[in-house]
Order: C-alpha cells, then sequence, then structure tokens
C-alpha cells in the first residue's frame, strides 16, 4: 500500500512521494514500518483518505497536524505558516549565541523571537537553553494561539508570547538596550517570488512576503528594532532570501551594528544574517 501511495503522489506531483507515503503511514500506525506488523481495516481507510489528502496538495503538515523542528512535535494549523528545515540552522545560531552568554557571563540570557509564528525557534531556545528568558512576538491571531499552544505543551512557562506588531517601537519597549539576543524567521519572500503552489495556496501571504518588489521592508524594519533592543554586545540572527545578504548586512551597519555576516544553510545557499550591536 505504500509503494501505491508513493506512485499516487508521485503522479499528483508531490516532491517527495516516497518519503510523504512512508510519512503518512507511520503516522497512522503510531509506529515505523519496520516495527510494523499490519494494519486493521480502520487504519488501511485512514490512511488512504491521508494519501488523497496530501494527492490533492494539502501539506504534509496540516494532513498530519503536526510538523518537526529540532527533535520537537510541534502542532500545525491551517493559516499558521509552516516551519521549514531551512530555519534550523537560524533557530541554532540563536541558541549558540544564547548559551555563550549563559556560559561565559553565568546569568540567564535574555532572547527575543520577532514574528515568531508557530512558536518554533522561541521554543527550541526555550527546551535548548533553559536558562533563558525567552519573549515571542507575533501579530497573527491565529499563530498567536498556537505558538502559545506549542510553548505551553513542551515549555510551560518559559516562553512568553505577544500579540504585537515585531517592528513596532514601543513593542517590548520596556527591554530596549538589554535583550542579549534577537533572533527572527520573518516575511521576507520579494514580490511575485513564490512558486511552490502548496505554499502560495496554504501559507499565511502575511507571514510569506516582506514588502516591496524586493521583500526587504519589514526585514530592514526588523534589523532597525533589533539594534534598539540589543545591548551593546548583543547578537542578531535573521533568516532572508539567498539574494538578500548584502543588502541586510549593509543595513545593519548602517544602523549601528559592529559587524554583520551572511550564515549559510546546510545546502550551501545564503541564509541569515548574524549581527553584533
Amino acid at each position: 500500500m505504500v509503494r501505491e501511495a508513493g506512485r499516487r503522489l508521485r503522479e499528483a506531483g508531490v516532491r517527495s512521494p516516497e518519503h510523504d507515503a512512508r510519512v503518512l503511514a507511520e503516522h497512522v500506525m503510531g509506529t515505523s514500518l519496520v516495527m510494523c506488523e499490519g494494519a486493521d481495516g480502520e487504519q488501511v481507510g485512514r490512511y488512504l483518505e491521508l494519501v488523497e489528502r496530501r494527492a490533492a496538495r494539502v501539506p504534509l503538515q496540516h494532513v498530519m497536524g503536526m510538523m518537526w523542528f529540532r527533535g520537537l512535535e510541534l502542532e500545525a494549523r491551517p493559516g499558521v505558516f509552516i516551519v521549514r528545515p531551512e530555519t534550523e540552522v537560524v533557530a541554532g545560531a540563536a541558541i549558540e549565541a544564547a548559551r555563550a552568554v549563559a556560559s561565559e557571563e553565568e546569568r540567564a540570557p535574555v532572547v527575543v523571537d520577532l514574528c515568531t509564528g508557530s512558536g518554533a525557534i522561541a521554543l527550541v531556545v526555550a527546551v535548548e537553553v533553559p536558562t533563558a528568558r525567552v519573549v515571542a512576538v507575533e501579530i497573527a491571531e491565529d499563530a498567536v494561539d498556537l505558538a502559545r499552544d506549542n510553548c505551553e505543551r513542551h515549555a510551560p512557562g518559559r516562553a512568553r508570547v505577544v500579540r504585537a506588531d515585531a517592528a513596532a517601537p514601543d513593542t517590548l519597549a520596556e527591554l530596549d538596550g538589554r535583550v542579549d539576543v534577537v533572533v527572527s524567521n520573518p516575511p521576507y519572500v520579494p514580490a511575485g517570488a513564490v512558486e511552490d503552489p502548496e505554499t502560495a495556496r496554504y501559507d499565511p501571504h502575511l507571514a510569506l512576503f516582506g514588502g516591496g518588489a524586493d521583500g526587504l521592508e519589514l526585514p530592514t524594519a526588523l534589523v532597525r528594532r533589533a539594534a534598539v533592543l540589543l545591548r551593546p554586545g548583543g547578537v542578531l540572527v535573521m533568516e532572508h532570501d539567498a539574494r538578500q545578504g548584502a543588502a541586510l548586512r549593509e543595513v545593519a551597519l548602517a544602523v549601528g551594528f559592529s559587524e554583520a555576516t551572511t550564515g549559510r544553510d546546510l545546502t550551501g545557499r545564503n541564509r541569515y544574517l548574524r549581527a553584533r550591536r
């Protein structure tokens, strides 16, 4: 059945048909296929139903109602941006910066996640740097609700989610000049640059497009806001489009960061800005 499902998904244009067919089977069975001893009629029916939803190009994460991020199983909901594997590298850079504060200065690092979406980055920082004080900011109501639920499930009381405009000067104004790490996976897609039909249909445009033809309006505003939030020596880690690295380095240096570099993801593509205040 899994082999047949893989062929069905390939015909439907799914990019990773065999992988998705296997993952859906293991989701239904609650175990790996290696350990599976067979499926009953109810499980078969459920599996076929999920395969057809995936063949209709509903994202795998929405079909299952969950997504994985740095080893954590997070809830996924329609209307909220689906976190991508490449963002794990961005989260890792923020975690590294927060750990450096915890070990070198022997105090609890203050970490702010701007445009948190599902709460994925804020959550893994709270889990992997247990002493961190994490605040996550998101403007979309559906995303705020999901971020709060994900954080409460995995790190209760350790990540605070605030509904606000991440770029507004009064958002978290009480933390101005006191933050150790600002991390963000903001909307940054240039106008008209979404090619994947699943992304275009199911990810909210508010979470995709950064504003302007180059997608840099919101990222630029967030660099400026981070410059105010961060203490001297604090670090900004922000995901961006592969073509935006040079422009964002220039912005960071212009607003007061002492250094700015571009980090790469596991495929070697320019993926994030790392700037020190």
